[in-house]
């Protein structure tokens, strides 16, 4: 039998529907790679193997009477953000230990609707809160690629790196993950994956643990455009329970795949060429421009002027939105405790132990940016720049742009514990320099491979849409990655 685990989501789920293999046979060679392999990537945090195996079986059952849901048997990865009801969930971080949640978050409920198995947890960016998977509780996450006669272990990209990590060594089917300022489209460039961050409001928030409630969106990692298209239709939809949650009909994504782009306009913006941009990546975002005119597309120079001040305006947004979201860990109800010698010594003390280093920072800062005196001259200007950096994104598709292109990364991976970044991290920081005004701006992205740098490890380009116009993004998606034909198999090593 092939290797079900090399199979796109959507052959091993049109497989599973025709009878060719059944969900557990699929899912039984998804929890043996994860087996033989996650003790060397580290992507998942808990495993659910008889769970899966049981959803699997309630799986071929339903195909066996004909009910068969959109996802049905696909075994699935699901971001330890997201709550999934009697299972670990506890956002890589040691202050939510133990923690199993009574509840289902909406966008796992919907999947699960739909038939998706789950396989486990996996791991990520302490409350999402990184550029390369280093900052979690559990330990980093290694990158399945690795440069030609190398055999450095790099970062698999932040903080949805256990998903796309785990997508990339065929450890699942595809996996839920969450972009606040890049987190899905920066680790699916690094690990040669497909990753959309959908429009604010297409997917529901509710039962994800929050970091920036105004910036967080759920979205998935998988494998091609057209896998990632079909994941999105189920995860996405109207929730009454999130108050962000938009009330739109979620169209058909995976009909939007093979439209093309012929008739198309695709802004290029002056700004994102940035000083000091390697000269691969120009290559690539040139090239991919060219990919996108032979299919039909018309390219238009524009300017987003405000984008210099994205990166500033983001983190002074973001933690400060975390440092009110984290205030609710406190040792009382749930999670971690550390007794002290009243209840202000226990919120202290099990804050200090809880939270990891990065996230302390954030929280400080956002804390300060809050704080009576500062909070007009940073919060409140800093919400001003990212009006303005709305409105450019405006101006551009009023003057009929379709959609964006633009680097995903500035670099390719790099290496795990890299002292530079870690020494400053404002420079660890730079790495969502190209993804953070998509989520400023509550606009759709999406990251795909498009070319490989000199040592071989895949590069990403970026596609920015209008609101809820993520069909726009996989057609052209589309155009890219077959324009590209990589083969995107990092070499096994572990």
């Amino acid at each position: 039998m092939t290797d079900l685990t090399r199979l796109s989501l959507k052959a091993l789920r049109d497989g599973i529907a025709a009878k060719e293999f059944t969900a557990l046979e699929a899912t039984d060679s998804y929890i043996s790679a994860i087996e033989a392999g996650n003790d060397k990537l580290n992507a998942y945090v808990a495993v659910t193997a008889d769970q899966a195996r049981e959803m699997a079986k309630a799986s071929d059952a339903k195909i066996a009477s004909g009910d068969n849901g959109m996802l049905e048997g696909v075994p699935l990865g699901i971001k330890d953000l997201f709550a999934t009801k009697g299972v670990h969930t506890q956002a890589a971080s040691h202050i939510l230990d133990g923690f199993k949640p009574e509840y289902e978050s909406t966008v796992t409920e919907h999947l699960w609707a739909d038939g998706a198995v789950m396989l486990g947890k996996l791991n990520m960016d302490e409350f999402a809160m990184g550029s390369s998977n280093e900052t979690s509780y559990y330990g980093p996450v290694v990158n399945p690629w690795r440069g030609e006669g190398g055999n450095k272990d790099l970062v698999p990209g932040g903080s949805s790196g256990g998903s796309a990590a785990a997508v990339s060594a065929w450890l699942c089917a595809g996996a839920t993950a969450t972009d606040t300022g890049g987190s899905i489209r920066q680790p699916a460039a690094f690990t040669g994956t497909v990753g959309i961050k959908p429009t604010y409001g297409r997917c529901s928030r509710w039962g994800t643990v929050a970091f920036a409630s105004s910036l967080d969106q759920a979205g998935p990692i998988a494998r091609t455009v057209e896998d990632t298209a079909l994941m999105l239709q189920s995860m996405a939809g109207f929730d009454p329970k999130d108050s962000t949650s938009v009330d739109m009909a979620v169209p058909d994504f995976a009909t939007a795949v093979e439209r093309g782009v012929k008739g198309m306009t695709i802004g290029v913006p002056a700004e994102y060429r940035m000083d000091g941009m390697p000269d691969e990546i120009e290559k690539l975002w040139s090239q991919g421009l060219e990919w996108l005119k032979a299919e039909g597309a018309t390219v238009k120079d524009i300017s987003l002027p405000h984008t210099k001040y994205a990166l500033p305006a983001y983190y002074i947004v973001a933690p400060a939105e975390a440092s009110s979201n984290l205030a609710r860990y406190d040792g009382v109800k749930y999670g971690l405790r550390v007794s002290g010698k009243d209840i202000t010594d226990m919120y202290e003390l099990t804050r200090a132990e809880g939270f990891g280093r990065e996230v302390k920072r954030r929280v400080m800062i956002g804390t300060y940016v809050l704080s009576a005196g500062y909070y007009d001259a940073y919060y409140v200007r800093a919400q001003k720049v990212r009006t303005l950096i709305k409105r450019d994104f405006e101006d551009a598709f009023n003057a009929g742009v379709d959609a964006i292109l633009t680097p995903a990364t500035p670099s390719a991976a790099f290496g795990i514990a890299d002292q530079e970044l870690h020494a400053d991290p404002v420079k660890m920081y730079l790495n969502d320099i190209f993804t953070v005004t998509v989520n400023m701006a509550g606009l759709p992205g999406i990251a795909v491979p498009a070319g490989k740098d000199g040592q071989g490890l895949p590069l990403g380009l970026q596609l920015i849409g209008k609101p809820f116009d993520e069909e726009t993004l996989f057609a052209a998606g589309r155009v890219i990655e077959k324009s590209a034909a990589l083969d995107l198999a990092p070499a096994k090593w572990w």
